[in-house]
């Protein structure tokens, strides 16, 4: 019967698997990467360069700049940690490395430098009074999401975050800068979220 059709059940739902990058900040194994990565994943599993593979715990995030702290359990071992630097102190022209697994590629390293600073942006759920990001011309894709954005010296100064999409747009791209993040992952590890104050201004023309 063709009328059979309309009351078919439906499909099983199948398991979406996404992909990301992230980095290690304690050897004791906190790590971070971008909220986006992570949001409403019910497994996570992160697997190092050795080789070695981990179940990841969501120890916080926040929307606000796009940053989530994982936690995976090395069992004793001691995991390989990247230095924090400061992307305040990076001047606009100098050489950056973006580091990560772009469209499955995994632990692909790509060179450029820092076109600018302070570029508010309004990128997913990002409160653009709250971060403003570094633009590089290191080609990010997608899967470099969350992971570092080093400097010359090796030190972490960002996180790869977004690209620009728009038609024939080629270099930019976006990265949380490490300092907005470093400001935050203590809340994260002890609360799991953040928490800002905010003063609320509403201007008049003068009467």
């Amino acid at each position: 019967d063709p009328d059979q059709r309309d009351f078919q059940p439906p499909a099983p739902e199948q398991p979406r698997i996404g992909e990301g990058s992230g980095f290690l900040i304690s050897e004791d194994g906190y790590l971070l990467t971008n909220n986006h990565v992570v949001e409403d994943a019910d497994d996570i599993r992160v697997g190092l360069q050795n080789g070695r593979e981990y179940t990841a715990t969501v120890i916080g995030t926040d929307p606000s700049i796009d940053l989530a702290l994982l936690k995976v359990d090395p069992k004793g071992d001691k995991l390989p940690v990247l230095p924090l630097g400061d992307s305040e102190a990076l001047r606009v022209g100098e050489w950056v490395i973006a580091i990560g697994n772009p469209l499955e590629f995994e632990q692909t390293v790509t060179v450029g430098v820092l076109s600018a600073k302070g570029r508010r942006v309004p990128i997913g759920n990002t409160d653009t009074g709250v971060v403003s990001f570094l633009q590089t011309d290191a080609a990010i894709n997608f899967g470099n999401s969350g992971g570092p954005l080093l400097d010359s010296r090796g030190n972490v100064i960002g996180i790869n975050t977004a690209i620009r999409r728009a038609n024939f747009a080629e270099g930019i791209g976006f990265a949380l800068p490490i300092n907005h993040a470093r400001s935050v992952i203590e809340q994260l590890r002890e609360h799991g979220y953040v928490k800002r104050g905010y003063l609320g201004i509403r201007m008049n023309e003068a009467g």
